[in-house]
Parts: structure tokens; C-alpha cells; sequence
């Protein structure tokens, strides 16, 4: 399985931004598909998670904020950011938790896209 995050970049705070990730591969179903973000000297934090089913999942800081979405057919997730803050930046990173042909469900990444908002 292979995941390709876009839409990171630079943007004052206040502004907006919207990160898409799709997944490729030998992939039989996705369950969660989301968004996780890491600063140096961090953990990797949860930003937000939405489920096959639709059920959405966000971190406290990021509520009312952030809207996470997919579309299952094109194996998309995307998350739109408004109102940035400038604690908000961070590398993100997709994730997805899919299930292969004839191997049980697994936990897979992206390679992290840059998000910085200037104050």
C-alpha cells in the first residue's frame, strides 16, 4: 500500500489549507483512514480520523477548525484546515489502516507533508 499526501506549503495565520492523500496498491478495503501531525522533539499526535462508515474523529485543538473527509471509491482522504494557527505547524502525515488481498489489516503512512503558519 502506498499513500501520496499533498497540499502542505506556507500560509499566514488565520489562512487555509487543504491536504489530500490517496491510496495505491494491491488493496482490498480501507477502515480509517486520517491524519496525524509531529514537531521536532514530539510525539506523533492524532489530528483527525474518519472511519469507513463515516464517523470522524478530532483532536481537541483542531476542533471546529479542521474538517476531515473521504471519498472511498478513489481512496482519498482529505483534510481541509481553516483559521491555522501558527502552533499548528507541523509535518503531516497520513494514515491508513487497510487490508491487502489475503493478509489481515495493517497500519500504513505517508511520507509527511510540511505545514507552516507564519504569525
Amino acid at each position: 500500500v502506498q499513500l501520496q499526501a499533498s497540499g502542505g506549503g506556507l500560509v499566514q495565520a488565520g489562512g487555509s489549507l487543504r491536504l489530500s492523500c490517496v491510496a495505491s496498491g494491491s488493496i482490498f478495503n480501507i477502515n480509517v483512514m486520517g491524519w496525524y501531525r509531529q514537531t521536532p522533539g514530539k510525539q506523533r499526535e492524532l489530528v483527525a480520523t474518519i472511519t469507513s462508515g463515516g464517523s470522524t474523529n478530532y483532536a481537541d485543538s483542531v476542533k471546529g477548525r479542521f474538517t476531515i473527509s473521504r471519498d472511498k471509491t478513489k481512496k482519498l482522504v482529505i483534510l481541509q484546515m481553516n483559521s491555522l494557527k501558527p502552533e499548528d505547524t507541523a509535518v503531516y502525515y497520513c494514515n491508513v489502516e487497510a487490508r491487502q488481498y489475503g493478509l489481515e489489516y495493517s497500519d500504513y503512512w505517508g511520507q509527511g507533508t510540511l505545514v507552516t503558519v507564519s504569525s
